[in-house]
């Protein structure tokens, strides 16, 4: 028999980055989603907290693959 498990979960990561003194609240924004954006962040990414949502599992015939949707 073959089953397949799919499990949900929040990732929740955590990035410490400096920032340039002087911006305002708008400006903080648009640095730190330009930052990840670029990809500039991805270095700094830490997982923080993973939280468990769900898990389902199917059951599938051994002489089928499964169809995706």
């Amino acid at each position: 028999m073959k089953v397949i498990v799919t499990v949900v979960e929040k990732i929740t990561s955590e990035a410490h980055i400096d920032i340039p003194d002087g911006l305002n609240q708008s400006a903080i924004k648009q640095h730190i989603v330009d930052r990840y954006n670029t990809g500039g962040m991805q270095a700094e990414m830490n997982i923080f907290q993973v939280d468990f949502e769900s898990i389902s599992a199917r059951i599938v015939q051994e002489n089928s693959s499964p169809k995706s949707a």
